[in-house]
Formats: C-alpha cells, sequence, structure tokens
C-alpha cells in the first residue's frame, strides 16, 4: 500500500490562495481538482491520501471535510485552526459536529517566515495544542529552521499529542544549508510522539536543476535519527509541480529509500501515515 500524506487542491473561483505570488509561481495559479490528483498519481500505486489546508481561512476545512466523505481516495484530513487565539478549539468543535467530521484527523497553523519566530513555542499556542489530544486529533508542523526552535518547545510541553512534521522542515537545500537545522531536528525526533514527512523537497531544491544527490544528505539524517518507523511519503503535489511531475517526486522518494528493507518501506509508504494520523482505510 502507498499513501501520499501530502496534498492539497482548490478552486480560484471559490477563494483566492494569496500566497501563490509572483511570476515563478504562476504555473500553479489555476485550479487543482481531485480529478487531475487522479490524472497525476495514474500508475503509481497511491492508494489513499491526506488532503491538506492551504489558506487561513475557516471556510475551507469544512470544504475539505464534506469532499473528504464524498470522495473514497481521501483517507484524511489535515484542517486550520488559528491555534493562537482563545476561540481555536470552539472552531475545532464546530468541525467535529460537520458531515465528514470523522475525516478531520490533524490540525495546522502557518508558523513558516511568522513574525514571530517562536508562534508555535508561545503559551497561547501550547494551551490550544494540548487539548487536541482530548479530541484525537493530532497536530502538523509547518516551519522552516527559525521556527524549529518554537516547534521543539510546543512538542517538549505536549507529550500527549502526536505531531507530524511537514516537509522535513524546509531546510535551504539550494543552499546546501545543513545547520542549524540538523541540531533542531535530532533534538525533535528524540521526543517519541513526532514524525516526519519526506515531502516538499524539490521546491527547496533549484527546482530546474536538483538532483538525487542534494537531498540525501537532509533524508539520510532523518532516516538516522527518526528511522523509517517515523517518517512517511508525501508529495506536496500539486505545489511540488514547480519542481518537478508527480512521476519525478514518487521516483526522488524511491531513491532516497532504496536501502530500506520491505518491512521499513511499508513504514515509509504506508504505515507511519496509518498510525500518525489514525486512518480507516
Amino acid at each position: 500500500m502507498r499513501i501520499d500524506s501530502h496534498h492539497h487542491i482548490w478552486d480560484l473561483s471559490v477563494r483566492d490562495q494569496s500566497w501563490i505570488t509572483g511570476e515563478a509561481m504562476q504555473p500553479i495559479r489555476r485550479n487543482f481538482s481531485m480529478g487531475d490528483l487522479r490524472e497525476a498519481i495514474a500508475g503509481h500505486g497511491i492508494d489513499k491520501t491526506v488532503l491538506v489546508q492551504t489558506v487561513t481561512d475557516y471556510a475551507e476545512t469544512p470544504e475539505l471535510l464534506a469532499l473528504a466523505e464524498s470522495d473514497s481516495l481521501i483517507a484524511g484530513v489535515v484542517g486550520w485552526l488559528k491555534i493562537d487565539e482563545p476561540d481555536a478549539i470552539e472552531h475545532l468543535r464546530g468541525y467535529l459536529d460537520l458531515p465528514g467530521a470523522k475525516y478531520l484527523k490533524s490540525i495546522r497553523d502557518v508558523a513558516q517566515d511568522h513574525p514571530d519566530s517562536n508562534y508555535l513555542g508561545k503559551a497561547e499556542t501550547i494551551a490550544n495544542v494540548r487539548k487536541l489530544s482530548e479530541f484525537g486529533v493530532a497536530y502538523d508542523l509547518l516551519s522552516k529552521t527559525p521556527e524549529l526552535a518554537g516547534a521543539v518547545a510546543l512538542v517538549k510541553a505536549c507529550p500527549d499529542v502526536q505531531f507530524i512534521m511537514d516537509h522535513i522542515s524546509k531546510p535551504y537545500i539550494a543552499k546546501g544549508t545543513m545547520e542549524p537545522w540538523k541540531s533542531l531536528m535530532t533534538e525533535l525526533a528524540s521526543f517519541p510522539n513526532v514524525v516526519c514527512k519526506i515531502s516538499g523537497l524539490v521546491t527547496e531544491a533549484n527546482w530546474h536543476e536538483w538532483k538525487v544527490q542534494d537531498f540525501k544528505p537532509y533524508t539520510d539524517h532523518l532516516l538516522e535519527i527518526f528511522t523509517p518507523q517515523r517518517l512517511m511519503f508525501g508529495s506536496d503535489w500539486p505545489v511540488a509541480t514547480l519542481g518537478g511531475t508527480y512521476g519525478q517526486v514518487i521516483n526522488l522518494a524511491e531513491q532516497l529509500t532504496l536501502e530500506l528493507s520491505p518491512s521499513e518501506g511499508d513504514y515509509f509508504w504506508s504505515k507511519t501515515a496509518i498510525h500518525a494520523y489514525s486512518l480507516t482505510l
């Protein structure tokens, strides 16, 4: 079995994706549907997917849950909460009263490039994330290197919450920079309630000239500190199409995990996602 643990869809006629700015991003400034995803994954053995929020708008998550209810390919949804606000859990309760609520497996908020690099480590954020365990909901960490210390603080304060690090915290692959990402990720991996997605790699490299070797120092480190049992595959489609086709992203993941045993490969391709997101297949 193969699960794509991280993809998006959007319809610009429903709402703008205001983060898609600049000439380089124009190839993805169009609509992407589940039909488009099915075309992209054809022949690559993807059995189920996890659909992830894209905008900081409370209207989006209910739409994703309704889509999951109607589309058998989607096994789970990562929704959005303004996680440092006093009404965050009230909004979560609202989600859980909706059709498709059983597909809400995790929550995330946008910490990457946040004006407050300690956004994830704030007392208000910690207080709300702690409460997620009461609802059986995980938390996806969306950070870059400057926000990683805050992510570590959050995880340390919430031992009962399942955390999923998105996109290996977006290290500066195009520059070949390892530190302080390497040390901070090692600290993060020391907490057993954290798993990590091998996702979003190609868009952190040189979009048009990357090679497998560019990523190996990063993924080899992750394999060492997390072990394959705490890593999972994600495509980050369609954002990843800025740097490669779906097939190229799959091939990259295969090349980076060539040395895994069959049982280790099962964790990477499906079992870690099933466990971390409590997926019912």
